[in-house]
């Protein structure tokens, strides 16, 4: 399946999108289990995550990821800040920055489309100074590939 992806410097977002053989519910499902965020990770920097009850996430959820940023491994915490069931799912850490994963059910396919948002970050020019915005459209590509590939299996 082909993978769409933007960057919009204006609005501050990165995103791609890409059709999945499966229900909305089996993709949401992977997204609101912290545990399994490594497993789709197109960053291959998330080495694993857990929540604080290992419960399924939902609005308010806290976990954290182990990170890895090429030999600097560092634990990040997280907190969902958008939620609707098998719809949407996001989150941010301290940076405000978000990752968004949005779901349209469309035949017997879902449409998911991941989203880089800086523009509710506490320091947007750094990161577009730092590159983010063109280097992880290519990780988002990867991790809805991914993705796909354990839902469609």
């Amino acid at each position: 399946m082909t993978t769409t992806g933007m960057i919009d410097m204006v609005a501050r977002r990165t995103s791609a999108t890409r059709r999945m053989s499966a229900p909305p519910a089996a993709i949401f499902d992977l997204l609101a289990d912290p545990e399994s965020h490594a497993l789709f990770d197109g960053s291959d920097m998330v080495t694993a995550s857990s929540s604080k009850n290992a419960e399924r996430l939902k609005l308010g959820s806290k976990f954290s990821m182990s990170m890895n940023l090429k030999v600097l491994p560092y634990r990040i915490g997280n907190t969902v800040v958008e939620f609707d069931e098998n719809r949407l799912i996001a989150w941010e850490h301290f940076g405000k920055h978000r990752w968004r994963y949005e779901l349209e059910a469309v035949d017997a396919a879902t449409l998911v489309t991941e989203t880089f948002d800086w523009s509710t970050s506490r320091v947007p020019k750094a990161i577009e100074l730092a590159g983010y915005p063109k280097a992880h459209l290519g990780n988002i590509e990867r991790t809805l590939e991914r993705l796909a590939e354990l839902v469609e299996r």
